[in-house]
């Protein structure tokens, strides 16, 4: 991840975004957030989820059905002894939460985000 970008993360934004940690599950500004509006990464400011996409998941993280066309970029991760996809900004590399296949229809997919890791910008 390029420095400049980093230079105005809070700490737990670096935790996050750069260190590929979690914030608590339930803990996040954007847990239970519905308003109208587009999810920016707050670190290079690319659009990555719009409001229409996120949905009440019940997991304790931001969730959304969709992301933005080439927005997302997909790693496997096997780390706490779990096989996940790790998903990161496609532009910058920031970590920003993980993907399932438990959402609703009709894609089925869950992005679970952390919230220190989203920008959002009302419509």
């Amino acid at each position: 991840m390029d420095k400049k970008w980093q230079a105005h993360l809070n700490q737990a934004q670096k935790q996050v975004c750069v260190e590929g940690g979690t914030e608590y599950p339930f803990s996040g500004e954007y847990n239970n957030f519905f308003e109208s509006g587009d999810y920016f990464c707050v670190c290079c400011n690319a659009l990555l989820f719009k409001s229409e996409d996120k949905f009440q998941s019940g997991c304790g993280w931001p969730a959304f059905s969709f992301s933005e066309k080439e927005s997302i970029r997909y790693l496997r991760d096997s780390s706490h002894g779990m096989e996940r996809i790790e998903v990161r900004c496609n532009k910058c590399d920031a970590h920003l939460g993980h993907v399932f296949n438990d959402g609703p229809p009709p894609t089925g997919t869950r992005y679970c985000i952390n919230s220190v890791c989203l920008d959002f910008k009302p419509k």
